[in-house]
């Protein structure tokens, strides 16, 4: 049992044996006491007053003087107002320690057959062009989100839609059938994402074109926009597409593929994947399907014009259209048909979405239409909304003007994270293929910790040069600690450190880093409630920070005591064992050295 548990249990026996009164443990709130007091924890006594019907002063002394004499964990006390602050006894700390240097996950829960099952989807990108910066921003959080709730004892799922249909995939189509002269990822040296995403581009330019020569002949802009030959061949090609034209499908399947493999690629270098991947071809008729069974069994109407919809104004929002007139679904529809392929997939206990704050009213209407049509997790179901992330102007140019690619960001944070290393002298003594190794460790780490570290509700500004230093709250600075730590224990290791039980007096900064481990199960656990990799990334950093503070002040190699030794290599140990599975929660590697 941790230091926390014995003490609330502990508290509640004192207040049942003074008062006769049992208190559940909820009402047993315990903080780090504040550093101005003497004291590790402090124990709130103002919600026992009306059972003490005494002071607070006088409740806080008699608990106090009942865990002091029946707690082994607490070795004094002090009373400050309402607020009872506990001295650990030493023995505490040091079993604290064994139990943390026990347990290789310590402070994470395993799943086990049993265990709630949730479904995370993240990613969600087009066929039509290459993820760009939102994408990164969406497929860390997604991944992130993943291992927090499995550190939190969930079985996941990992998943994620493909849009591979529509409109803006057949201009893509089309324009390489126009312009393409037979181009392949092979032929260009391209990766297919970036080439389809390149005839996306030139489907918009030769369509401008005739939008404009249309305007300077007298139509109106908006006729203009429906008559250009482009878009109504795209149209064309939409409803042939529709109505499974062999050519069609053949030209769709071979330039998707194309784009897959691509994909591929970038998440292999973001380090993300996915279990299960849903593609709305496949799911988009199954929506239709629901919507016409919702239909039947009167939860949604048929309007004069044959259009679908849900009335969803007792619930205070409008109308909402599922079906166009002509049959065809939205976006909507989709999600129900998606949603209902999950269902027949996996026994869902919990479904999380992980898509951008734009679409917080798609996802409130779409927990209300599931409910209705009788998904169980339909109403509790997760819109894990974030903000938009961009970089400083100036910084990237991209390959469409306005969107950042994703490859081309990573392959940046790659070339500066080898830059900086070499100009501080971190590479010397190592191998081209281990600099490289490292860089791209360093690199992606920058990358991912600068974007987890905010809160993901929140907009952001994306800093590539910021995220690449080795001093403050950044990825490289936690991920150097890990480094030096591991270090000093290769060297320890060298010296033939012993493994004898713990038996030394530990002084302040060593009892708080043990302190700041144990914290790392509560860090995990809250991050699982408030859904938030950001708070995971804090930890981190603020465990880092102590170490560095605690060995600034203490050596670990060069002490002569050999027990004092020995207890700082525990302890070191298990710094970086906890540094390396909070950053790992982070989908963030750490380097042996660098």
């Amino acid at each position: 049992m941790n230091i926390e548990s014995q003490i609330i249990t502990s508290a509640q026996e004192a207040v049942s044996s003074l008062y006769g009164q049992q208190v559940p443990e909820k009402m047993v709130q315990l903080q780090k006491t504040r550093s101005e007091f003497e004291g590790n924890l402090t124990l709130v006594v103002f919600p026992f007053l009306k059972i003490s019907k005494k002071n607070p002063e006088q409740t806080a002394q008699e608990i106090g003087q009942y865990l002091a004499d029946h707690c082994e964990a607490v070795a004094g006390f002090n009373v400050v107002k309402g607020f009872l602050n506990l001295v650990i006894a030493p023995a505490a700390w040091l079993a604290l320690l064994n139990d943390i240097n026990a347990n290789e996950h310590y402070g994470e829960r395993q799943a086990n057959e049993n265990s709630p099952l949730v479904m995370i989807e993240y990613s969600s990108p087009n066929t039509n062009k290459p993820l760009h910066l939102g994408h990164v921003r969406n497929n860390l959080l997604g991944w992130s989100l993943a291992q927090i709730m499995q550190a939190n004892g969930n079985r996941v799922v990992k998943t994620n839609i493909v849009n591979d249909r529509g409109i803006h995939i057949c201009k893509s189509m089309l324009a390489w059938l126009k312009y393409g002269n037979g181009e392949t990822p092979e032929t260009s040296g391209k990766k297919g994402d970036h080439l389809i995403g390149d005839y996306y581009v030139a489907f918009d330019k030769h369509y401008r074109e005739e939008v404009k020569q249309l305007v300077e002949s007298g139509m109106d802009e908006e006729q203009a926009k429906q008559e250009a030959p482009l878009i109504k061949e795209a149209h064309e090609m939409l409803v042939k597409w529709e109505n499974n034209d062999p050519e069609v499908r053949a030209l769709w399947q071979k330039m998707n593929n194309w784009v897959y493999a691509g994909f591929d690629e970038t998440y292999k270098k973001m380090g993300v994947s996915f279990d299960k991947i849903y593609y709305e071809s496949q799911t988009y008729l199954k929506g239709k399907a629901k919507v016409e069974e919702g239909l039947a069994k009167g939860l949604f109407e048929r309007h004069a014009d044959n259009s679908v919809w849900a009335d969803l104004t007792n619930e205070g929002l409008d109308q909402k259209l599922l079906l166009r007139s002509d049959g065809t679904s939205v976006y909507m529809t989709q999600d129900i048909g998606t949603a209902e392929m999950r269902f027949q997939d996996y026994p869902i206990d919990k479904m999380i979405y992980v898509v951008g704050n734009e679409q917080n009213y798609h996802f409130q209407v779409l927990s209300i239409l599931l409910d209705r049509l009788g998904f169980k997790w339909g109403k509790e179901l997760v819109h894990f909304s974030y903000g938009m992330v961009e970089l400083p102007n100036g910084k990237m140019k991209s390959r469409e003007g306005t969107v950042v690619d994703a490859d081309d960001l990573m392959a940046l944070m790659v070339s500066d994270a080898k830059k900086t290393s070499e100009e501080l002298g971190k590479f010397d003594d190592m191998s081209e293929d281990e600099r490289n190794e490292i860089a791209r460790i360093v690199g992606m780490g920058a990358l991912k910790y600068f974007i987890l570290k905010v809160d993901a509700r929140k907009n952001m500004l994306f800093n590539p040069e910021e995220s690449i230093d080795f001093n403050g709250n950044t990825g490289p600075f936690i991920q150097y600690t890990y480094a030096r730590i591991r270090s000093i224990l290769r060297k320890a290791g060298e010296q033939g450190a012993s493994e004898a039980p713990l038996t030394a007096v530990l002084s302040d900064k060593e009892t708080e880093l043990i302190q700041k481990m144990s914290e790392y199960g509560a860090a995990v656990e809250q991050a699982g409630k408030d859904y938030s990799p950001s708070g995971i990334a804090n930890y981190c950093y603020e465990l880092t920070k102590v170490f560095n503070q605690f060995y600034h002040d203490y050596s670990i190699l060069n002490e002569a005591d050999e027990q004092k030794k020995l207890v700082r290599l525990v302890i070191a140990r298990n710094v970086a064992k906890v540094i390396r599975n909070g950053m790992a929660l982070l989908g963030i590697e750490v380097p042996e050295r660098m």
